[in-house]
């Protein structure tokens, strides 16, 4: 099993064991969470690539490797997820370099580039 499907399946379950045993506010801010990223008055890719940007500058790994993920399915192109890793690191400055760094390996992964 490669890094992408533990992430998945890891994440799958722990989500699950989280919602089995949490309240409702737990249970409503995962369907929040799901909630805010469909479609809207903003496309589901803006929408996906704000929380890529927001991850990364927050240095969240998981979320970076999901926001990736979801991106991906979304049809995100290289060039428009370099662009969204310029923003983020614009605004996050050097401290964010390491996560581009994991991001652009995520990709390379993806897509199969070695």
């Amino acid at each position: 099993m490669g890094k992408i499907d533990e992430f998945r399946k890891f994440r799958g379950t722990m989500n699950n064991r989280i919602l089995e045993t949490g309240d409702i506010n737990t249970r409503r801010f995962f369907s929040l969470d799901s909630a805010i990223y469909r479609e809207g008055v903003l496309d589901a890719k803006t929408k996906e690539l704000l929380g890529l940007v927001a991850s990364m500058v927050l240095r969240c790994d998981d979320c970076v490797t999901y926001h990736i993920l979801q991106c991906k399915e979304l049809g995100i192109s290289r060039a428009e997820f370099m662009e969204a890793f310029n923003v983020a690191l614009i605004v996050g400055g050097s401290i964010v370099i390491p996560h581009f760094r994991r991001a652009v390996a995520l990709l390379d992964e993806l897509e199969g580039v070695d």
